[in-house]
């Protein structure tokens, strides 16, 4: 099999399991900074772990605000959770998809990259960027090649003036579509609260390794809680009503 064709094949592979690097990356993390927490403490005072937090947090919700902006103004059968196969009804090429070809993977990047900087190691967070450019590039190859075929010149002369990753506004173009916060709250809820589920996690654990007892009063906490609320709210709501039928 040609290398082009095994590329692609391997990237549509990945594409079904795309949600399982996440979970490896974070069990790898955790594990990592556990370690770290127990035998590094020559470097507590380099930088205050909440700094590292909140830098991290900072990140992690830069990638989440591209991820809503994306889902948000994409067209419908486009930009989905789907895990089947590759579905786009029409090609997005403005708004954010004018400055870059895969911002959903690029918000995805920074989503976990908040969590590696959180670990204070420059090794692990350029073991997770190869990780991830691996992992991705396969998913982001085949499902250019599905573009390339269902929209043939049409994609290739948006493709020649944007990136694929890294943004650039040189070529920036208004949204055609309105934005739709039904379609952001229908996809992008798990990932609100996966976010602040993660943070809670790595600052519990550094608490409990500190001082042997489980996180109770910090502002995360009670943000976490604020998030899982509204996962629940939004969840039943899309479960009993028709209120997220339609997008607006």
């Amino acid at each position: 099999m040609a290398l082009q064709e095994e590329c692609e094949k391997q990237g549509n592979f990945l594409f079904k399991y795309r949600g399982i690097l996440p979970l490896i990356l974070l069990g790898t993390s955790l594990a990592v900074f556990i370690h770290a927490q127990y035998y590094d403490t020559a470097r507590e005072n380099i930088i205050s772990f909440n700094s590292l937090l909140l830098s991290g947090l900072a990140v992690s919700f830069a990638g989440f605000i591209i991820r809503i902006i994306t889902v948000g103004y994409s067209a419908s059968h486009t930009s989905g959770r789907n895990t089947d196969r590759q579905v786009a009804d029409e090609l997005n090429t403005t708004g954010i998809y004018s400055i870059v070809r895969h911002p959903l993977y690029l918000g995805n990047f920074l989503m976990w990259l908040g969590p590696a900087i959180v670990i204070q190691k420059i090794w692990f967070i350029i073991a997770f960027i190869l990780a991830f450019w691996v992992y991705y590039e396969r998913i982001m190859f085949a499902e250019e090649q599905f573009l390339r075929r269902k929209f043939g010149e049409f994609y290739l002369k948006w493709a020649d003036k944007t990136p694929a990753f890294i943004i650039s506004l040189k070529n920036y173009t208004p949204a055609i579509t309105r934005f739709s916060w039904k379609k952001v709250l229908r996809k992008e809820k798990n990932g609100f609260v996966a976010v602040f589920i993660v943070f809670y996690v790595f600052n519990s654990i550094r608490e409990y390794i500190l001082h042997q007892v489980p996180d109770t009063s910090s502002w995360l906490l009670y943000v976490l809680i604020f998030s899982i609320i509204f996962y629940i709210i939004i969840k039943s709501t899309l479960k009993f009503t028709s209120f997220f039928a339609s997008d607006w």
